[in-house]
Order: structure tokens, then sequence, then C-alpha cells
């Protein structure tokens, strides 16, 4: 369901917020288990430096990210606290609750929320979001119901894609090159974060 240029165009330039999955999106999907000092498996996700990058662009000019997720893990934890996010709901299958209980809580409409996920589970966030994207390996069902699918892989920059299209798509590139040109980068504004967790 990819859209022209000028449409896709158009539906970034009214994102206020970038919700996201974990598994697949976030990361490259691998799970690893490593035991912990007490003997007990902690699972460890591999996180892509430029996901974190675009991500902090969007908290610096005033887009809120979040998570919904399946898994339970302290990690995703860390990384949403790291990148300024202001939602994050762990053990949640099902996305399409919590994106609705987060855009009620934002006050902002679904047409201002954009959604990135891989998996069958993120279908129903998907069709509700103003803007739908998927990674380059997302599944089939997954890239049919995208407004946007990005070049790269989940785990590889697929997040930092719908980031540069939001923010480009609010003509921000040209501010955003000349910070990278100066080596300015502001810190991330660290917001409090509403963590619900939910069973996996």
């Amino acid at each position: 369901m990819t859209i022209n240029e000028k449409e896709l165009t158009e539906k970034a330039s009214k994102i206020k917020m970038l919700l996201m999955d974990v598994d697949g999106v976030l990361t490259d999907g691998k799970m690893y288990f490593i035991p912990g000092p007490d003997g007990k498996m902690v699972e460890f996700k591999g996180f892509n430096s430029l996901d974190g990058i675009g991500l902090r662009l969007l908290n610096q000019f005033g887009i809120k990210t979040g998570i919904i997720t399946g898994r339970i893990s302290p990690a995703t934890l860390q990384r949403a606290k790291n990148l300024g996010m202001t939602h994050l709901y762990q053990g949640f299958v099902s996305k399409l609750e919590p994106m609705k209980i987060i855009a009620k809580e934002e006050k902002i409409k679904a047409d201002e929320i954009a959604y990135i996920g891989d998996d069958w589970t993120d279908i129903p966030a998907l069709k509700a979001a103003g803007l739908a994207c998927a990674p380059a390996n997302a599944r089939q069902e997954v890239k049919d119901n995208a407004d946007y699918i990005s070049p790269s892989k989940g785990g590889e920059g697929a997040v930092r894609d719908a980031c540069e299209l939001i923010l480009y798509s609010k003509g921000l590139k040209e501010q955003i090159m000349k910070q990278v040109s100066e080596a300015c980068w502001p810190p991330i504004i660290k917001k409090e974060i509403k963590v619900i967790t939910g069973k996996e």
C-alpha cells in the first residue's frame, strides 16, 4: 500500500509522535539469553546507533516517541529512557489499544501518529496510524499495509529512515545539516516516561 511521494510527505508532515515495536524494528529480531550473576537467564538486545541519532533529533524538535512491544526487557526500558521517550508499553502483543490510550493522553489525533512495525501483530496499529512504516524485511502482509517501506532492515537503520522522513517533511533538513556542520548537538530533553507492563 505504499503511496506516492507527495502523499507521503503530506502524511509525514503532520506527525507529532512516532511509536514503534522493538524486536525486528529497533533490533534485528534476534534474542540473546545470557546467565546473570544470580544464575538466571537475562535477555540482551542489540540496538543501532543510527536509530538513536534519528530518535534524538525527533526529541530535539518536539516530536514525541514511544514503544509498544510484546516482550518485557530491562534493556528496552533503558533504551527508551536514554532517548527521552515518553511512553513504554511492554508485554502487549496487541499494539492497537495502547496506541489509542497514548493518543488520548497526549491529546493527538490518529493522523498525527506514525507507527513502525514488522510483524502481523503490528498490522492493526499500522492501519490506525496516520503514517504506517515498515522495515525492508517486514512480513509481506505488513508491507501491504504500509505507507512507507524503509530501504533498511529492522535493527539496521529502519527507524532512522522513518525519523528522517518525518523531519525532512517538516522542512528541517537544512537546520539539521547546519547543526551537523557546526558539530552542535543539543542534549536530549529527558522527559518523564510512562511505563506500563502487561503480560507477555
